[in-house]
């Protein structure tokens, strides 16, 4: 694979500007019945017409066959490798709500959770309960210091939230810890245990902050438990700046996208809470900036809920707002997903993702018709990693030098 340091040492500083628009989960499935799949059922003449001209195909998130979790998977077509920068959940949803991490503090990401009477998960979403609802029980929780350690319990979006444990002063807390989110409905919560004996003291604080928390909520509904995962301490990671030679703004409505991009050294825009909002933030800092990562969550929702006919009308929704894109006249467009999610499965899956970049130097196949799955296996992109989109992107943006004499 080609390296962050051979990048930096061909990267050309121009005039030239990237748009990225991510749809997550975008691939999928055929539909049992309906035998297409949400791509195939969906109308979206705008992407139609710009598959016909641009290079079409597919990437892997991390390899064949490997299915990612989001932060993997963004940090793939942000041109960074995910094996390397192994990246908890957790601290990309607190930075996500800017937080401001502590050197030895311990994030980890949350749900609030529906359990039975002997505590199987019948809901691990908890009905995806309102995000000031939500609020109200991160409060309830907040606050409380278990042998030393102060916890902040953070309201992320819906379900989701973030606990971040804080140890006194000069102290680390490990991050080298098991879920307790069996990620299934069905079973129950996981004791949380340490994978390395030096993180002995962190895996008791968790497992008594989450018994402690699952008493306060024995009564409550549809939230009456807490499920963690994606332990995490800060990394030091590459500065997309500094890599790319761009000046990157992150246009996105769930924190978790926003954590990572400002990991990453983006700039994060505010107040973009609809598919509307957020091509009206692109508007409006175009001049600003080179890159523009613009994130929609609602795809990967919708496939998430099992929700086919959902997932078809947010792509339908974006395409609607693709023509506002084109009238900025970015030099390059690249439309993907992070993964895919067939609602068909209810989850993330390993299946390739559709890919599509347009610009003026694309060498398309005009044989393909629509923005599809079954489409792009003719189109000339073929199939390559997520980390090889962010090198094309550059490449069609004139912004990497020819290596060699």
């Amino acid at each position: 694979m080609i390296t962050q340091e051979f990048i930096r040492r061909m990267v050309v500083k121009n005039d030239a500007k990237i748009v990225l628009l991510v749809m997550d989960g975008l691939g999928g499935i055929q539909h049992p019945e309906l035998q297409k799949t949400e791509l195939e059922m969906s109308r979206h003449d705008i992407l139609d017409g710009l598959a016909a001209k641009s290079e079409c195909g597919f990437h892997d998130p991390i390899a064949p066959g490997v299915t990612p979790g989001s932060g993997p998977a963004h940090l793939g077509i942000f041109g960074y490798d995910p094996l390397q920068y192994e990246i908890g959940r957790g601290l990309l949803d607190s930075l996500g709500v800017d937080f401001e991490f502590q050197k030895g503090d311990l994030a980890a990401r949350g749900n609030f959770a529906t359990v039975s009477g002997d505590g199987t998960i019948i809901d691990r979403r908890a009905g995806r309960i309102a995000s000031d609802a939500s609020a109200k029980i991160c409060k309830l929780l907040d606050g409380s210091v278990i042998d030393g350690v102060k916890i902040f319990v953070l309201p992320v979006k819906e379900h989701r939230f973030a606990v971040v444990f804080r140890p006194p002063e000069g102290t680390i807390l490990s991050d080298r810890l098991t879920d307790s989110d069996p990620q299934k409905e069905g079973l129950k919560n996981l004791q949380v245990n340490p994978t390395v004996s030096a993180a002995g003291f962190s895996a008791s604080i968790v497992n008594k902050f989450i018994a402690a928390s699952d008493e306060k909520l024995k009564a409550a509904r549809p939230a009456n438990a807490v499920l963690l995962r994606g332990f995490a301490n800060m990394i030091d990671i590459p500065s997309f700046g500094d890599v790319f030679a761009m000046r990157a703004l992150c246009i996105a409505a769930y924190p978790m996208y926003k954590g990572l991009s400002r990991l990453v050294g983006m700039d994060v825009a505010k107040g973009c809470d609809t598919i509307i909002s957020e091509f009206e933030t692109l508007k409006k800092n175009f001049d600003k900036y080179d890159f523009f990562f613009v994130h929609i969550k609602a795809t990967d929702s919708a496939g998430e809920d099992g929700d086919f006919s959902r997932k078809v009308k947010a792509v339908e929704d974006v395409d609607l707002c693709v023509p506002g894109i084109l009238e900025l006249d970015p030099t390059v467009l690249v439309v993907t997903g992070d993964h895919s999610t067939p609602a068909a499965m209810k989850s993330h899956s390993w299946h390739p993702v559709p890919l599509m970049i347009y610009s003026k130097s694309a060498r398309y196949n005009p044989a393909v018709k629509r923005f599809t799955e079954t489409e792009f296996i003719k189109g000339s992109l073929g199939r390559i990693p997520a980390t090889s989109v962010m090198t094309m992107a550059l490449s069609h943006a004139r912004r990497l030098a020819k290596f060699g004499a």
